[in-house]
């Protein structure tokens, strides 16, 4: 198996990391347009399994060259690039994976090239990190042991373990994307009804032993594809996990106009945008550098079986592996798309097209899978009085 890793940041260099752990895997290409910093990271392996190569991502003719050389490519570039991999993937016959990004419907376009990617016989599964990704993997598998599902609930939070005011929080990924989930709306169902609610809103606390009570609050794309997928249950929801106060502050950056991308002002007769300079303000105050940070995940499926209420929960709690460097995020997310990734490559999934992950993945693989990495995802579950039918 060949497998293509598109982007040297910090996903893709733990994503090929793994990769070639695996015997079957007898080469990975890292393709970056900084092609030092993708080789200085290879020479720290000490592998001669991963071939660095120059990836120009906005050309069409850079990305076909790149793809060509795997049987499945991981897409570890920002989520502006999903729907151009797919259909480079697509036409170059090479099944493909992304991390994800369900903002402006970036994810919807790819669903639409399912009848494409069955022409030519591959696999396209978009919305592979956490969350869109891990998250829908589990409601999946837990939705798939029940007879009727009445309600998922997920909640998934990246923090840091020794938090610092004022926002006790350190960036993991993008900023940019974070501003994006905080100020774009959040799907929800609610009472059966597919709603839009603000970003956010609906603070709640959350309890996670170690770590005391935190707040749990809604942002957008988390549901991903799972409003599709389970359009019949009563209740779907995706909630942000953070330390106390920090929605309440951020929503104040959001209010005075702080994170919309729109928003310009005059400055000594120059025009600024004002995101791009919070953006980069707020990256010195919270870099993460060589501090532990932490995820953690909950994913609540309840439903009905065999006349039963029966609940099905999942728990992650994980944290930075300080042996290499390698944060509670990446190993998390990183893992999540190498894992599937490399399902599709050994053929543990077979079927061709382009699927959402709670449709497709197997949940028992993944879960035996992660563990094998240090990401141990517990399940527990419970069950409720007899349902009586009139």
């Amino acid at each position: 198996m060949k497998v293509v890793v598109l982007g040297a940041g910090l996903m893709g260099k733990e994503v090929a990391r793994d990769l070639i752990k695996n015997n079957k895997v007898e080469c990975v290409f890292l393709g970056d347009i900084d092609v030092k910093i993708a080789q200085d990271f290879v020479d720290s392996l000490n592998t001669d399994k991963i071939q660095v190569v120059e990836l120009h991502a906005e050309r069409d003719d850079s990305l076909m060259e790149v793809i060509s050389k795997g049987d499945v490519v991981v897409n570890a570039l920002f989520y502006a690039f999903n729907e151009r991999v797919a259909r480079a993937a697509i036409a170059a016959g090479v099944h493909s994976v992304d991390l994800g990004g369900h903002i402006g419907g970036v994810t919807e376009k790819i669903l639409n090239l399912d009848e494409e990617a069955k022409a030519k016989g591959v696999t396209i599964i978009p919305d592979l990190g956490v969350a869109p990704g891990m998250v829908n993997i589990l409601a999946g598998y837990g939705a798939s042991k029940l007879d009727e599902v009445e309600s998922i609930k997920l909640f998934v939070g990246g923090i840091p373990t020794e938090p610092k005011p004022p926002l006790h929080y350190t960036r993991v990924f993008s900023l940019d994307g974070v501003f994006d989930h905080y100020t774009e709306p959040s799907k929800v169902i609610l009472k059966g009804k597919l709603q839009e609610v603000p970003s956010l809103s609906g603070v709640e606390p959350i309890y996670f032993k170690d770590f005391g009570v935190l707040e749990a609050f809604y942002t957008s794309g988390g549901i991903s594809t799972l409003d599709k997928t389970f359009p019949n249950v009563q209740t779907l929801e995706y909630k942000t996990i953070r330390y106390k106060g920090h929605a309440e502050k951020f929503k104040l950056l959001a209010d005075l106009g702080f994170l919309d991308a729109s928003n310009k002002v005059e400055v000594e007769n120059q025009e600024v945008s004002v995101r791009p300079v919070v953006r980069e303000a707020l990256k010195k105050k919270l870099e993460l550098g060589t501090k532990p940070d932490a995820v953690l995940l909950r994913v609540i499926v309840a439903g009905e079986k065999a006349q039963q209420q029966v609940t099905y929960e999942y728990e992650m709690v994980v944290t930075k592996d300080m042996t290499i460097n390698e944060t509670a995020m990446a190993r998390s997310t990183a893992n999540t798309i190498s894992v599937v990734a490399q399902m599709i490559g050994e053929n543990k999934i077979t079927e061709r097209g382009v699927f959402a992950p709670e449709s497709i993945v197997p949940g028992d693989i993944y879960i035996e899978e992660m563990a094998k990495r240090g990401v141990v995802i517990k399940e527990t579950s419970h069950t409720s009085a007899m349902i009586v039918k009139w």
